[in-house]
């Protein structure tokens, strides 16, 4: 089984993330911040990944700190289960549609961080929400998950569906990546031999 379990404690944060990448999309959240944790659902439950996430940030200043300290734990944990990467699909791609919104992500498990964001939000704010951490959170996976991502929201008009149809997409191309290929067995994909 592909798990981790990471905390992460600073001044600003505590952050503790337990995944399981071969799970079946169940989640718990409890990290102040209910729009953030319906989007991590979406990933869990697109990328049939289980994921429970506590984070005690000092929100009463913002989310930024909390946002991407959770994305940073995540990509620790992330990196930790996906293990020597032998027989993984290793690319994963995902368009996903919400009434007028759609959004493409494209990820290679490359051991490389690397983060293209192109995502023009609508309105500033979901609810109490600031729409501009979301490239935050993603930053911060990144950098730790050694992750190469595209992402490209590529039409929408609610900045709601904008976010959610990126943690979708997200999440379904975690999903092919992390698929194990019966044809690259004990095989690491990658004519260098490491990732």
């Amino acid at each position: 089984m592909r798990s981790a379990q990471v905390t992460r404690n600073t001044l600003e944060t505590r952050i503790g993330v337990k995944l399981n990448l071969d799970g079946s999309g169940k989640s718990t959240f409890d990290t102040g911040l209910p729009f953030l944790e319906h989007m991590l659902d979406q990933v869990a439950r697109h990328g049939m990944i289980d994921l429970d996430i506590v984070a005690k940030g000092d929100l009463h200043i913002d989310a930024h700190h909390t946002v991407e300290d959770i994305g940073i734990t995540l990509g620790q944990a992330f990196n930790q289960a996906v293990g020597d990467k032998k027989g993984l699909r290793r690319y994963g791609h995902a368009y996903v549609p919400l009434d007028e919104a759609l959004s493409r992500v494209v990820l290679d498990i490359s051991g490389r961080p690397g983060l293209v964001f192109n995502v023009d939000f609508v309105r500033s704010n979901v609810g109490e929400f600031d729409v501009d951490l979301v490239r935050e959170f993603f930053q911060g996976f990144v950098n730790h998950a050694l992750v190469t991502l595209h992402i490209d929201n590529l039409a929408g008009d609610n900045a709601h569906h904008q976010t959610e149809t990126v943690f979708k997409a997200f999440g379904r191309a975690l999903r092919m990546a992390l698929e194990v290929d019966p044809r690259m067995a004990g095989v690491t994909p990658s004519t260098k031999g490491t990732l």
